[in-house]
């Protein structure tokens, strides 16, 4: 999972905004307003290259902004996303774990009132380095 930045191409319609970005094939919006369009610009951009990262699909290099050719009714842009952040928001399910202690350890964490699935969480955040 990362953060990464696409340049988009948003194209003034009849009504609203359609937008498509050049660097990946078939993510295409639209937006009832430029507002509206760069907000589903983020979340297209996010679930596209979520979808390659869990398929283990190459990810393509962007473009530089400055060699996108825009027409004269469109607007090129960088949009941005983090599939981390999206795959948090998206696939929040619980999954059961079955983990074992020694005996000893658990009677404490136990006595203690440890929530061992918390303590789970918060390890494996900082091991991976997530916040």
């Amino acid at each position: 999972m990362a953060k990464y930045a696409y340049p988009a191409i948003f194209t003034k319609e009849k009504r609203g905004y359609s937008v498509r970005f050049p660097d990946i094939d078939g993510c295409y919006t639209c937006g009832d307003s430029l507002p509206d369009a760069i907000e589903m610009a983020e979340d297209a951009l996010c679930l596209m290259l979520y979808d390659r990262e869990e398929e283990g699909a190459s990810i393509p290099p962007a473009s530089d902004l400055k060699v996108v050719q825009a027409g004269t009714e469109e607007i090129a842009s960088l949009v941005c996303c983090d599939t981390l952040e999206y795959q948090k928001f998206y696939d929040n399910q619980a999954v059961k774990k079955t983990l074992t202690v020694p005996a000893w350890l658990d009677r404490q964490a136990k006595a203690a009132n440890v929530n061992f699935s918390q303590v789970l969480q918060d390890g494996l955040k900082q091991r991976l380095n997530i916040q």
